[in-house]
């Protein structure tokens, strides 16, 4: 190890979450209070990997003890990715080195939990590099099933604006089709939905298949329309992750008028251009026009304000505990409780744990794990048995069975036919 006395830097990087502010400064006053000098890396990782050692502001317990509370970020943040190229990653080494940097505590999700596994890799303990686990998806493999900080404030402020929706769909009898974060897992989605007591809520962990098409998912959708129908409600809300769109196939969805097909540093779909809500409106709208009907629908994305709000106490009091430990492994002498290298800080039984980042890593890509939703697990099962969509049981029942091919103007065998896959995805009741 060559690692000398120096500065704590703090680094985020990724998409806002509620709980930024409180773990910056939980990590500031933990080292200044230890005697050391911290900086708050500005924009992630963007300026480092282009060798700029300019971008950083001096953090002091008077300039963090009061921003526990905000959302957003003091030190801002962007989705650059140091790990696309060889030369990247070394000009961060760089420019940590130039800032005299020693200890790196880095606020991210998957992407960011995986450039700072990869800082350490390189740094040879020179840089110790502790990451604090940050994402509304819910979607980093943290033991004991703890959520990822941000994630429990996202889903109560989304469960107001569904319950405010659902209200306005009673009063107006119309359909809403919501889409929520979540790019590789429904936790939100399913979490939003679950609590507000939305009709039916899709997630992408319902699709074995590696790809789907745009009318599997308004299958779902409109069989759902149909058997509201058939209950007497012409009125009802969809809550559907983001992630879902993943599943499609570029080139149909590059088809469809309006939508721009596009990626991020990381690779990943822009989900947020691809504007899904409009793509399954105007689908399921033409499937009722083909039948003579106009549908009224609106459609709605909750998502970004949900980013930066201001966090809940569970977050506040969950950030300043892993930003605690943050700095305590960071800073402590190595031990088995807080190993040489580093890692992930995470919570076991109510104590602060840090987990390797080989740990994180999937054996077979290299890259971060992700945790997605057990949809034979009993949390999905128990918010599937309160949902209103097409199951087995309906297409097994004679009567329901006529009503809905009634509904849809087929006959009973039609209808089995033409939908009888949606009852067969994962997780269904």
């Amino acid at each position: 190890m060559n690692r000398q006395r120096g500065r704590v830097g703090i680094l985020m990087g990724g998409g806002p979450a509620p709980g930024i502010n409180s773990a910056i400064s939980s990590v500031t006053i933990e080292a200044v209070n230890r005697g050391y000098e911290v900086i708050g890396i500005l924009d992630g990782f963007s300026h480092l990997m282009e060798g700029r050692a300019d971008m950083v502001r001096p953090l002091r317990i008077e300039d963090v003890s009061q921003i526990h509370y905000r959302g957003g970020s003091i030190i801002r943040t962007s989705r650059a990715n140091p790990t696309r190229r060889p030369e990247h990653i070394q000009k961060t080494l760089e420019s940590l080195r130039k800032l005299n940097v020693s200890y790196l505590a880095t606020i991210g999700g998957d992407d960011t939990a995986f450039s700072a596994s990869e800082v350490s890799r390189l740094a040879e303990g020179e840089i110790k590099v502790a990451h604090i686990p940050k994402t509304i998806d819910n979607d980093l493999p943290l033991p004991d099933g703890m959520p990822t900080f941000g994630y429990e404030t996202a889903r109560h402020l989304g469960t107001e604006i569904v319950r405010n929706l659902i209200e306005d769909f009673r009063s107006t009898n119309r359909w809403y089709i919501v889409i929520a974060m979540g790019r590789a897992a429904g936790h939100l989605a399913l979490g939003i939905g679950k609590s507000a007591g939305a009709t039916l809520t899709i997630i992408p962990e319902e699709f074995t298949s590696e790809r789907i098409g745009i009318s599997d998912v308004c299958d779902i959708l409109e069989t759902a329309i149909l058997k509201r129908r058939v209950m007497g409600k012409d009125r009802g809300l969809a809550v559907i992750a983001e992630g879902v769109a993943e599943k499609f196939d570029p080139e149909e969805l590059a088809s469809v008028p309006g939508v721009e097909v596009s990626r991020d540093q990381h690779g990943h779909l822009r989900l947020g251009e691809i504007q899904l809500e409009k793509i399954l409106k105007r689908a399921i709208q033409e499937r009722f026009e083909d039948r003579g009907e106009t549908l009224p629908i609106i459609d709605s994305t909750v998502g970004y304000e949900l980013r930066s709000y201001a966090p809940i106490p569970f977050d506040i009091d969950y950030t300043r505990t892993l930003g605690y430990g943050a700095a305590r492994a960071l800073l402590s002498e190595p031990s088995e409780r807080y190993p040489e290298q580093g890692g992930l800080i995470c919570l076991v039984g109510g104590d602060i744990r840090v987990m390797p980042f080989n740990q994180l890593r999937d054996p077979e890509t290299g890259r971060t794990l992700v945790r997605t939703v057990d949809v034979e697990g009993e949390i999905y099962q128990v918010a599937r048995k309160y949902m209103i969509r097409l199951e087995k049981s309906d297409l097994e029942d004679g009567e329901m069975k006529s009503r809905l091919a009634e509904a849809a103007g087929m006959n009973p065998d039609r209808f089995g036919e033409r939908f009888g896959k949606v009852v067969e995805l994962a997780g269904a009741v």
